[in-house]
């Protein structure tokens, strides 16, 4: 499972299990690298559940 976060920076993509680690970097600092990690880990239930939920369907 994994996370792409896009903002007026860059992007990024983040696996999810079974650490949150970073996949791929394009243009975003190191300090946003780490909220970005931070966020992820804060909202991991969230963001499992909706995967699950979107793919279950489909």
């Amino acid at each position: 499972m994994h996370v792409h976060v896009h903002c007026a920076d860059g992007e990024a993509k983040f696996w999810m299990g079974p650490q949150i680690s970073l996949a791929r970097n394009y243009g975003l600092s190191d300090s946003q690298i780490a909220e970005l990690t931070d966020v992820i880990e804060e909202h991991r239930d969230e963001i499992e559940n909706a995967w699950e939920r979107h793919y279950a369907w489909n």
